[in-house]
């Protein structure tokens, strides 16, 4: 019998009103547009794509954050993508987030024990006392020291107060933490500090992680899953030794020839992707990608291409791989 998930999303769907100009007529930019994926128990799934292409917006439709237009996120088994903020507030602590940014996601004003504590004053009745022990403790966990308790965030490096969202996020004991580009802002020594402890949690709080990232080779790392996306949508999901060694997607394999290898002999054919991404707003008829796949054909200027599973556990939306559009080419 399958594991039910502990995430699910079907058809997820997030428009924004925008404008341009002071007279312009208000457009919807479709910045999640139809994804569908699940994370089970314990799994660490990672989104990945260029700037724009709707990951961090994923991750704020997961925690209810933002409020999808349609479709469904279906967390430990309730479908939670109608619920109110009352309606969430009690699912809160199971699921956490970690912010891009860790200058800007600390409160300036707050000693490091309060940030880290804050969460347990919402959601459970501990005392003071307790909440500045269980903050003192996670701050070790973190690899921090207790007597850091009593500074301000601003005392920090970029790492260290990255260290401490993450013990923010581990405060309440969540089943569930999205963890939007959490290392992109950090020296690339500190990257590979923060990925190992997170993966350390993982182990021993039997955490679940969705990973939000750009740097494939942060999430070679850390991942279970990948999934790829691209102006709004999913073009490819597998596992990570798959989806790294049999790349599909036309849009993967340009990707992942970007990575740079860190023998200097070995030489690696890069594939130049012409052309900008598209605008949200007007995004392109038939497959989103046609306009800079150097595989295009004419259907795919026409057609959208069926997001389906051609081999098992690895899903692919692209008409190579479509046997009946490929029989009349």
């Amino acid at each position: 019998m399958k594991e039910t998930p502990l995430l699910e999303v079907r058809n997820l769907q997030k428009s924004f009103t925008v404008k341009k100009g002071f007279f312009g007529n208000a457009k919807q930019l479709r910045a999640v547009d139809g994804i569908s994926f699940a994370i089970q128990k314990g799994e660490t799934f990672s989104l990945v794509g260029e700037s724009g292409c709707g990951k961090s917006t994923t991750g704020r439709l997961v925690t209810r954050l933002l409020t999808p237009n349609a479709g469904e996120v279906i967390f430990n088994g309730q479908d939670i993508s109608g619920y109110n903020d009352n309606q969430m507030r009690p699912l809160r602590k199971d699921m956490q987030m970690v912010f891009q940014d860790p200058y800007a996601s600390l409160n300036p004003r707050m000693k490091v024990k309060e940030l880290v504590a804050e969460p347990l004053l919402i959601h459970t009745k501990m005392s003071t006392k307790e909440r500045d022990k269980l903050a003192c403790e996670l701050l070790e966990t973190v690899g921090l020291n207790s007597f850091h308790a009593e500074r301000f965030a601003h005392e920090f490096s970029g790492g260290q107060r990255q260290r401490i969202g993450i013990a923010r996020a581990l405060s309440v004991r969540p089943n569930l933490i999205v963890a939007d580009e959490p290392v992109s802002a950090l020296d690339v020594s500190i990257q590979s500090q923060v990925l190992n402890l997170l993966q350390d949690l993982q182990e021993e709080y039997g955490l679940t992680y969705l990973f939000i990232s750009h740097d494939l080779s942060v999430v070679e790392h850390i991942s279970d899953r990948i999934g790829v996306m691209y102006l709004g949508t999913l073009v490819e999901t597998a596992d990570k030794d798959t989806l790294y060694d049999r790349p599909l997607h036309p849009y993967t394999q340009a990707l992942l020839s970007s990575v740079p290898v860190p023998d200097p002999k070995q030489k690696k054919e890069r594939i130049i992707l012409k052309g900008d991404l598209p605008s949200p707003v007007n995004p392109p008829t038939g497959c989103r990608f046609h306009t800079r796949c150097p595989s295009c054909m004419e259907v795919c200027k026409q057609v959208t291409p069926v997001y389906r599973e051609v081999e098992p556990g690895h899903q692919v939306a692209c008409h190579l791989y479509d046997e009946e559009i490929m029989k009349h080419v």
